[in-house]
């Protein structure tokens, strides 16, 4: 095993000495050991209850055969971060998380690893990790959190962000905000729609790195206890079949994950995030791949914000197996891939019916015959730029208007409230890329507040930044280049005139090559020499957002 490399022969015994002093036993020792990342901690809602994973996990692995070993991740809670300087905090965190695990996990030659992520920069974070350690690896999340209840019905963080811009509106009074504030989020667990958090952890299920429910078992659910016990004694059995990451996250296993995605209609986050765990893989995933898969793909699912479902409900059609087997019914996902079930995927899912077509439609009858997610191109995004189809309305799928330009998401979102956004508008917020934010925020508050004032039919949001899983409306993110390395976004001036054609993939500014040009001639590239720390090296090493904001070497 590999851990005989620390603690095995006379030359070990120094490292055996500090085994002891941990209480660990000789009997301990000679049995594989597995490393427990608990992303454990107090300020995120979705990782409070993972203290209680963690010691179920534990459990499982020595019910197995294994001495459990526990070390911590970091998280940030996006919802908490969100709207100030926090959020710049928030994307980084995806490469510390990466980074500090292969350390641990590599300097103590762990044999085996069980990953216990939730929310959202944690769950890709610790994929990359498991993807450069390659050693038996399982992940087992805390799992989604029920959903809210106002006014008899289900609500969510969405709803709770478009409430704030309600009120701003005047079209809700401070008791009802109050009333949103108390019952929008009332259990632990990552948020109850399928933003980033959930899309991932479902991903995780469909890439083969988790036991079914891993995406859909809501937290507070004994479920989610029996899933990680599960998991734990999984975990041996990988290592005892020598069953690792690499042979599970394939170019197949990541094909499978953008169709389920385009399914599911999850975040557009996962246009950063699988490119980025695909890469730590030697796979690659470009945007051009992701319209492909996204052209033959029908789309399933409308959760929130997309519609009015939640993942409980998720869970009790069928969960993520249930979606899979749709897919099958048409050959759109490859079942013989490996996963940590040792079984395939096309085993795994094996008589995993729909329980509920109006949460989960039959392949037969989707919501559309594309998927959920769409790559824009054109001058304004001449390397890509990615909405949430299946979360924009009918009537904003194609959309000319007038750019309002804002240098940042403060500017904007006062701009917002203070009722300078109007019917037709395209509200441009730049210099909020990877380099130039630096960390690329999610604006939720600016396309919350644009939903709750009514006008998510009438206006459209673009930037170089990123939007929250929990955004709809037609909020178009990632643009490529950014601001700060020279795009055209850096050029937009308030009154030109932007056209949006999401059908047919198409972003385009409406100014000529020769304005354009002289634009370019006078016109400073703002560059912020205030950044310091983490952020300031993040900023000089972050690859464009088509690529997936990964740290180049």
């Amino acid at each position: 095993m590999v851990f005989d490399t620390s603690v095995s022969g006379a030359h070990c015994a120094p490292q055996r000495s500090l085994l002891h002093a941990l209480g660990l036993t000789k009997e301990e020792m000679e049995r594989p050991l597995v490393g427990i990342v608990s992303s454990y901690n107090e300020i995120v809602p979705g990782h409070m209850n993972l203290d209680k994973i963690t010691e179920a996990v534990k459990l499982g692995v020595a019910m197995a055969g294994g001495t459990p070993i526990v070390f911590p991740a970091i998280a940030v809670c996006d919802g908490i971060a969100m709207g100030h300087k926090g959020m710049k905090y928030s994307l980084v965190t995806r490469d510390l998380i990466a980074d500090s695990t292969e350390a641990m996990a590599l300097a103590h030659a762990f044999d085996a690893l069980v990953m216990i992520p939730n929310c959202d920069k944690n769950v890709p974070g610790l994929l990359m990790a498991a993807a450069r350690v390659n050693i038996p690896t399982i992940f087992v999340s805390g799992g989604p959190m029920l959903a809210g209840h106002v006014d008899g019905k289900r609500t969510s963080l969405s709803s709770m962000f478009e409430a704030v811009g309600s009120y701003k509106a005047g079209k809700i009074d401070e008791e009802k905000l109050c009333d949103y504030e108390l019952n929008a989020c009332p259990t632990c667990g990552s948020c109850s729609g399928m933003y980033t958090a959930n899309s991932h952890n479902c991903l995780t299920e469909v890439l083969g790195m988790g036991l079914q429910g891993n995406g859909t078992i809501p937290a507070v659910y004994s479920k989610r206890i029996e899933l990680a016990k599960h998991a734990g004694m999984q975990v041996m059995e990988l290592y005892r079949k020598n069953i690792r990451p690499r042979d599970i996250m394939t170019e197949k296993a990541f094909q499978n994950a953008l169709t389920a995605d385009m399914a599911l209609g999850c975040s557009t986050n996962s246009m950063l995030h699988l490119p980025a765990i695909a890469h730590e893989c030697d796979v690659e995933i470009n945007l051009d791949i992701a319209n492909q898969i996204s052209a033959k793909t029908p789309n399933l699912c409308h959760l929130a914000p997309a519609g009015h479902t939640y993942m409980e409900q998720l869970d009790e059609a069928g969960g993520v197996y249930a979606v899979l087997n749709e897919l099958a019914k048409k050959n759109l996902i490859h079942t013989d891939v490996m996963t940590v079930t040792g079984k395939t995927l096309g085993e795994n899912i094996q008589g995993c019916v729909n329980r509920n077509p109006e949460v989960i439609r039959p392949v037969e009858n989707p919501y559309s015959e594309t998927g959920g997610i769409a790559v824009l191109r054109g001058n304004l995004a001449p390397d890509g730029c990615v909405v949430k189809r299946s979360a924009v309305a009918p009537e904003m799928l194609k959309h000319e208007g007038t750019a309002k330009v804002f240098d940042s998401e403060e500017e904007a979102i006062s701009a917002i409230y203070a009722g300078k956004i109007v019917s037709g508008d395209v509200v441009v917020i730049r210099y909020e890329g990877p380099s130039g934010g630096p960390g690329m925020r999610e604006m939720l508050s600016p396309t919350s507040a644009i939903a709750g004032m009514g006008l998510d039919k009438e206006v459209a949001l673009i930037t170089d930044g990123r939007f929250s899983g929990a955004t709809r409306g037609a909020a178009i993110g990632h643009i490529s280049p950014e601001a700060v390395r020279g795009g055209l976004i850096a050029y937009v001036q308030d009154g030109d005139r932007i056209a949006i054609d999401i059908p047919n993939y198409s972003i385009k500014l409406l100014v000529s090559d020769e304005e354009i040009e002289k634009r370019k001639a006078c016109t400073e590239i703002k560059i912020k020499n205030n950044i310091t720390g983490y952020l300031k090296r993040y900023a000089k090493l972050v690859s464009s957002a088509d690529k997936g904001a990964i740290m180049n070497d």
